[in-house]
């Protein structure tokens, strides 16, 4: 894996504390929108998130994305231009590309 940048290993980090995921897929997807609206040049400004936790068990899909966003404090939104959230309780199956 190569060398993640400071806000990805934010994300981690944040995301890792309010959790305790048995799974975190922290996917930088900045290069594939090099050149598009909300690429500030900075290499991390899309992310995908895939996260896999007991905290997610009986809880709505929306209220688990309010969830991750709180987590995140400043980061989506305001420090990164997309972000996207699969967040799952654990007897969910992970998507293929995790």
């Amino acid at each position: 894996m190569p060398d993640s940048g400071p806000i990805e290993g934010e994300i981690r980090q944040l995301l890792t504390n309010a959790f305790h995921p048995e799974t975190l897929v922290v996917s930088n997807d900045s290069a594939m929108h090099s050149g598009h609206a909300g690429d500030d040049g900075s290499g991390e400004s899309h992310f995908s998130v895939i996260i896999r936790a007991d905290a997610f068990e009986g809880v709505s899909r929306l209220q688990r994305q309010r969830e991750v966003l709180a987590a995140l404090g400043d980061i989506p939104g305001q420090r990164v231009h997309a972000f996207a959230i699969k967040a799952l309780a654990p007897a969910e199956p992970l998507p293929e590309n995790a």
